[in-house]
């Protein structure tokens, strides 16, 4: 029994922006369908959090990450995460 031959097309990796553009537009995406879907932005959000940590966890450490969440705070208080100030 044979099976089809996949062929993938090598190709430079995206600039650090670009790549951070596209994992937005595909978060924007899905987090869209799942509102469509019923589900509540506060879980989304949760669940996104935790997801995000994780990822970081497993690729930085924890120690690292625990050092990154702690300058969190303040950056939340100077509406670094705030829409309306994003979009100025």
């Amino acid at each position: 029994m044979s099976h089809p031959a996949s062929y993938s097309i090598a190709r430079d990796p995206l600039p650090d922006h670009e790549q951070k553009q596209a994992a937005l537009s595909y978060l924007h995406e899905a987090w869209a369908e799942a509102r469509h879907d019923g589900v509540d932005g506060d879980c989304l959000a949760q669940a996104s959090l935790f997801t995000a940590l994780a990822e970081l966890v497993s690729t930085y450490g924890e120690d690292a990450v625990a050092k990154f969440v702690e300058g969190l705070p303040a950056r939340v208080r100077n509406g670094e995460f705030s829409l309306s100030l994003a979009r100025q």
